[in-house]
This record gives C-alpha cells, sequence and structure tokens, in this order.
C-alpha cells in the first residue's frame, strides 16, 4: 500500500524535500567528474579542448529529449526515475577512466547523460509538490544537492585518480548503486506527486502560452553561459595550465562548487521574500564584476574571489526554476521539460563555444571574454515576471 504525501496548503515537508535532495546529491556526484579529470583525459586521449568541449556537448545532448520526458512524467510512476538514475549514471561515468579511445568516451558520457534526463525532469516537480507555498526554498534545497555533489565529486574523483590513477574510476562503481538500493528502500512505496489525469492536453498551446517566460531565461542562461562554463567545466584546465598541479585545481573547483551550494541555498529563499526578478538582477550585475577580477587576481585573493563568484555563479539556477514553478498549469513536468531542454541546449552550445575560442585565442582571453559576455544578462533579469496571486488558470 502506498503511501500518498501532500503538501498542505502552506506547508513545507522538510523531511520529503531532503529525501529528494540526497537522491539529487548521489546521482550529480559522478556526472561531476568529467571536469577534474578532463586534464588526464586529454593527455591520454590527445584531444583538443574543442574535442574535449563536445564531451560535455554529448553529456546534455538527451536534454533534447526533456519535454518527452516531462510529459511521460504526467503519466508514469516517475519516483523510479528518480530512483534507478543514480545507479545508471554511477556505472557509466566509473568507467570513464578506462575508456581505451574517444568514442567510448563519448558513448558513456551519452548514458550518464540520458539518465541524467529521467532524474532531473521529474525530480523537480516533485519537490514543488511538497514545498507549499515556499517554492523558492524547495528549490534551493534541490538545487543544493547538486551543488554539494559538484564539491564532493571533484574531491572523490581526484582523490581516486591520486590513489589508484585514472582507472581508480572504476572502483567507486559501488558506491552509486549502494544509493540506488537505499532510495529504492525509502522511496518506492511513497506517491509523492498528484497523478494528473487530464484529457488529451494541447502541449503545442502550452509550450505558446509561456514562450515569454522561457525567452526570459532563455537570454539569462545565454548571456552567463560562457561565463558558467569557463568556471565549471574548464576551471581546473585553466588553473593546471598556470602550473598548478590536478590535486590544487580540483581543490580549487571544489571551493567554487562549495559557494555555489550556499548561493543555491539562499538565493532561492531570498528570492521567496525580495522577489525572483530584483535577486536575479543582483546577482547578474554582481558576476561578471567578480570574474573580472579573479582574472587579474593571484593568492588569496584569487580564492576569496572564487568563493564569492560561487556563491553568485550557481544563485540564477534556483532562482529560475522557482520562477518556472511559479506557472499557473497543470503541466508542470511538461513546462519543466521544455525550460530544462532550453537551459541545457544553451549550456551545451556555450561550452563548445568556450572551448573552440580557448583553442584559438587562449584560455585567459576566453575567461575575459566570458565575463563582458555576461552583462547584457542584466536586460533579460530585468523582463523576469514575478508571481502573480490571481492567475488565470492555464491549458
Amino acid at each position: 500500500m502506498q503511501k500518498v504525501v501532500k503538501a498542505t496548503k502552506n506547508g513545507f515537508q522538510t523531511g520529503n524535500v531532503i529525501l529528494i535532495s540526497l537522491a539529487h546529491l548521489a546521482h550529480d556526484i559522478y556526472t561531476s567528474f568529467l571536469a577534474p579529470v578532463l586534464p588526464l583525459l586529454i593527455e591520454k586521449l590527445n584531444i583538443s579542448l574543442f574535442l574535449s568541449g563536445i564531451l560535455s556537448v554529448v553529456q546534455r545532448l538527451p536534454s533534447l529529449f526533456n519535454p518527452l520526458i516531462g510529459i511521460l512524467a504526467e503519466k508514469l510512476k516517475v519516483r523510479y526515475f528518480v530512483i534507478f538514475a543514480p545507479a545508471v549514471t554511477t556505472v557509466a561515468m566509473g568507467l570513464i577512466g578506462i575508456a581505451p579511445v574517444y568514442i567510448i568516451l563519448v558513448i558513456l558520457l551519452f548514458v550518464s547523460g540520458i539518465s541524467s534526463t529521467l532524474f532531473h525532469v521529474p525530480a523537480p516537480v516533485m519537490v514543488k509538490k511538497i514545498s507549499g507555498k515556499r517554492i523558492g526554498m524547495g528549490m534551493s534545497f534541490f538545487m543544493v544537492g547538486g551543488e554539494l555533489a559538484r564539491t564532493l565529486g571533484p574531491l572523490i574523483v581526484v582523490a581516486a585518480v591520486e590513489q589508484w590513477g585514472l582507472n581508480g574510476t572504476l572502483r567507486l562503481i559501488p558506491f552509486g548503486i549502494l544509493a540506488s538500493f537505499i532510495l529504492w528502500l525509502k522511496l518506492r512505496n511513497i506517491s509523492i506527486s498528484e497523478e494528473i489525469r487530464t484529457e488529451s492536453p494541447n502541449y503545442p498551446g502550452i509550450f505558446r502560452q509561456f514562450i515569454p517566460v522561457f525567452l526570459t531565461l532563455a537570454g539569462i542562461t545565454f548571456f552567463r553561459g560562457a561565463l558558467k562554463s569557463s568556471l565549471t567545466l574548464y576551471l581546473p584546465v585553466f588553473l593546471t595550465g598556470k602550473g598548478m598541479d590536478l590535486w590544487r585545481a580540483g581543490i580549487s573547483l571544489s571551493i567554487l562548487q562549495l559557494a555555489g551550494a550556499a548561493g543555491t541555498l539562499l538565493s532561492g529563499s531570498i528570492s521567496d521574500k525580495i522577489g525572483r526578478r530584483l535577486t536575479l538582477i543582483i546577482v547578474s550585475v554582481v558576476s561578471p564584476i567578480l570574474m573580472l577580477l579573479f582574472i587579474n587576481s593571484s593568492g588569496i585573493l584569487s580564492i576569496l574571489l572564487l568563493i564569492f563568484m560561487g556563491i553568485f555563479l550557481v544563485a540564477p539556477q534556483s532562482v529560475n526554476l522557482a520562477v518556472i514553478h511559479d506557472l499557473d498549469t497543470k503541466h508542470l513536468p511538461f513546462v519543466n521539460g521544455v525550460y530544462m531542454m532550453i537551459n541545457f541546449f544553451i549550456g551545451s552550445v556555450m561550452t563548445l563555444g568556450v572551448g573552440a575560442l580557448s583553442d584559438h585565442i587562449g584560455m585567459d582571453k576566453t575567461y575575459l571574454v566570458a565575463a563582458l559576455m555576461a552583462f547584457p544578462s542584466i536586460i533579460f533579469a530585468v523582463m523576469v515576471p514575478e508571481k502573480k496571486s490571481n492567475n488565470s488558470e492555464s491549458q
């Protein structure tokens, strides 16, 4: 017999939100393995920065199917996506260290991308349904799971590589499988979503209805995309290129991601109080300024700037998710799927762009371009809609 968990009118179900956030943590620890070991993969497989950027794009490619996954999430028991995705991702990412050729590495990352898509589309919808009216806080809890994973992931994989070599990633597989088993024990009898049973939903009409919101958030994501890619995927390459060893470069990435977790946790709750728009405006103004300062810094100052950049770098994610889940629609899985497709597609394009530009003009100048390019995101932040108390019912 299933335990049905519903959010009360004003209730925030802390226990269930934390549970799904921990699932996010378990899953994303493994998806964060690529960036820290990228310098070693580049050396082992003798690939360019452009080809290394393609690896990240391939991992994100299944996000093109996010709307389809969103539609399925309205009809299936989506908790099983959340339960088993960590195991699939774990096996795929655990094998990247022993990939003998580039094409095998591409296939493994594509498989991890599929499982990641199956996880990330329904999970925020589940969180929304158990967050009551504190959607921003709920999204912050969920996103902080992912950011903590990107903090722990680099430390874990670098430690494994330092201890056992690049093949050491293989030894990390059992932990992810164990995580899925624990999630199965905890989530298998919990139906968090109130199943949607509407007849013949007009998905093209739903998409058209929210085009202004999609375009606004896409603008923010696009102009901040190079900034984010350069700091998350290419930071270890940037730092090792300046003479830093892999361990310290991995720690620097973890510092950035840990600060990002703090920013993610704070931004959603802050946006509940001061509004989504104002929160995004502040973040859009501060982020590129910090990047410009970081490029010209060294020593302890660069570490401090990494911390502050981390806080502001990832902050928009939980706020953007809150904007999407503020929308008055009965088809949030589909709407969320469209948003995530757009988000991941733009991120993939910008990752390729950063890699290609770095091959031509170097990482230092690419970091400068990324910082300057982020300023126009302020314009789109001003256009973000605020939640209205009485929205008309959507399709």
